[in-house]
């Protein structure tokens, strides 16, 4: 019989296969292990950590291969956690204790785990689930239990939650979709399916445990909707849906490199969301523009001490020199909230995401901003580079952010090294008083960037990484509309560009609204560019404007994004 579960839709697409559940308990195995003396267990362990950390330096090398940036950097923070003084010291303990060298990982692992469960930030919370990964990665060598097997038949991953190293080995070819109990937007796992373009369902809860191998199942990434044992009429119809879909990214990508002009002639810049020079390479085949957001934070995370002028300057310069001509926007970084460090010494706050990072901390640390200026500045000798301050909230943040720019300009003539005199200084709208005093911010920098993700959950009061509110969670608020259209108002009455380098910028349905508000340049992930693309090429402007006007007039997110995605199918 039909059964149709509920979940949170966190990458877009149909699947449709049968089930494989994932099992991560290893009650059966342990049960069965017998264990020696102390120091057996104790050389045991040691072998396990060794042939872990290989197998992860294998899975990122594998990475980096194919261009999966993000997937190296994430089996790159598991070869840090592995090999952690604190947490081996901990295993030795329980082993000199008498308890097995299994049992022993496993509950150092859960007691590390459960530090990062206490914290109040989302982003942290999760990595909790990167230890337990690591801990049963290396149970799992101790016990010679086996790691999950992918057959040549199509199926659809289903688990509680999904270890970040089980889904680095998944193949797409194979893996038609993903189905979590748990998991947000932020997980890895989710991370490395979205680059993938894996459609996935998270927020299921317990429904998860009933859910058998073998089931045949439909996976909605666009509605959320999770359909076992579904009817022939149903089957059919999603069949249908998923062969359109396939046959429309294939054309897609064959136009990547077409421009997003209307019907009318209006040219908008699609531009990549990167955080490495690796992710550039990828961008430029899916037809980007240049880069609307260079992520320079990757370059400060999994560090001891943070990088110096030299090595961001050889980071910048990379995608500068790859952009040739098209413009590269470096956002200085953004640090804190969900991505805090520990040699900042950022003090506990009960409220990261309203709390010291970003802008904030960049002011405060005279010593970390300039070397980044620097750097940026001196790329911009090698091609077209912007600035991009992000978490601005007032024109005294910006006038304080320039003197430090014209102090790393007067060290870089004194040291005697190139660099661009006249580099563009932007802001990113990610708060509601930069959007709410977005004229007056206008008149003091070279352009505007929204960034939805941060300016959505401000605005609607939404944790964006919290399951039990992200239904609310929607940039089709008509408050969002409002401020971002605003927004752009502002920009070009004072003469400046506009961009959104945020979600909702790769977002197909919100094309046609962000094309008609007069968006200069969107800047997406790379897979979705020539879906927006061609989604811009196929309507004018005329058109356009009229699915704004009424979606101005609209006062419910859902009834907006029904009434778009019906003009957009």
């Amino acid at each position: 019989m039909e059964q149709v579960l509920q979940g949170i839709g966190v990458v877009s697409g149909i699947g449709i296969a049968t089930i494989q559940v994932l099992a991560s308990d290893l009650t059966g195995e342990l049960k069965k292990y017998t264990a020696g003396t102390a120091s057996a267990e104790a050389g045991k362990f040691t072998e396990a950590l060794q042939v872990a950390g290989a197998e992860l330096l294998k899975l990122k090398a594998a990475a980096l291969t194919t261009g999966q940036q993000h997937q190296a950097d994430i089996m790159d923070a598991h070869y840090t956690m592995i090999n952690d003084p604190g947490l081996a010291a901990n295993i030795q303990t329980k082993i000199e204790q008498g308890i097995a060298a299994p049992q022993a990982v496993l509950a150092a692992a859960e007691e590390f785990a459960a530090l990062f469960d206490s914290l109040d930030d989302s982003y942290m919370r999760e990595r909790a689930a990167d230890v337990r990964d690591i801990g049963r990665r290396l149970a799992r060598l101790l016990l010679g239990a086996d790691q999950t097997q992918y057959g040549s038949k199509p199926v659809v991953l289903c688990a509680q939650e999904i270890e970040p190293s089980q889904a680095a080995g998944m193949p797409a070819d194979t893996v038609q979709g993903i189905i979590l109990g748990l998991g947000s937007t932020t997980s890895h796992t989710i991370i490395i399916a979205k680059a993938r373009s894996i459609p996935a369902v998270t927020g299921l809860g317990e429904a998860i445990n009933y859910i058998a191998s073998g089931t045949v199942v439909i996976v909605d990434g666009y509605s959320g909707k999770v359909i076992l044992n579904p009817t022939d009429a149903n089957l059919a119809e999603y069949r249908k849906r998923a062969e359109a879909e396939a046959l429309h990214k294939q054309q897609d990508t064959q136009m990547a490199a077409l421009p997003a002009v209307t019907q009318s002639g209006t040219k908008v810049q699609l531009a990549a969301n990167i955080g490495s020079p690796a992710d550039m390479e990828i961008a430029s085949k899916q037809g980007a523009e240049g880069v609307g957001l260079f992520r320079s934070e990757f370059l400060f995370l999994g560090r001891e001490i943070p990088p110096n002028e030299e090595e961001q300057f050889a980071a910048y310069k990379a995608v500068a020199e790859q952009c040739g001509q098209a413009l590269c926007v470096i956002r200085t970084m953004d640090i804190g909230g969900d991505k805090p460090l520990r040699y900042l010494n950022i003090n506990k706050e009960e409220n990261p995401f309203l709390g010291w990072r970003a802008i904030r901390i960049s002011l405060e640390r005279p010593e970390l901003f300039l070397a980044q200026l620097k750097a940026i500045l001196r790329a911009g000798a090698y091609g077209k580079v912007a600035i991009m301050l992000p978490m601005i909230i007032s024109a005294v943040e910006i006038a304080a952010a320039r003197q430090f720019v014209e102090q790393a300009k007067n060290e870089l003539i004194h040291e005697g090294k190139a660099f661009d005199a006249n580099m563009p200084l932007g802001i990113m709208i990610e708060t509601p008083a930069a959007a709410v005093t977005a004229w007056e911010l206008a008149a003091v920098c070279d352009f505007f960037s929204i960034g939805t993700n941060d300016l959505v959950q401000y605005t609607l009061a939404v944790d964006r990484g919290n399951p039990a509110v992200s239904p609310l969670y929607s940039h089709f608020h008509p408050a969002v509309l409002r401020l971002i259209d605003g927004v752009v108002k502002a920009g070009h009455a004072h003469g400046i560009w506009v961009g959104m380098c945020g979600e909702m910028a790769g977002d197909p349905l919100a094309a046609p609204l962000l094309t008609a508000m007069g968006f200069d340049e969107l800047s997406m992930s790379a897979p979705a560019i020539p879906r927006v693309k061609e989604v811009i090429r196929r309507f004018d402007d005329e058109q356009m404007q009229q699915v704004l006007k009424k979606v101005l007039s609209l006062k419910d997110a859902a009834e907006i994004r029904a009434l778009m995605a019906a003009f957009v199918q």
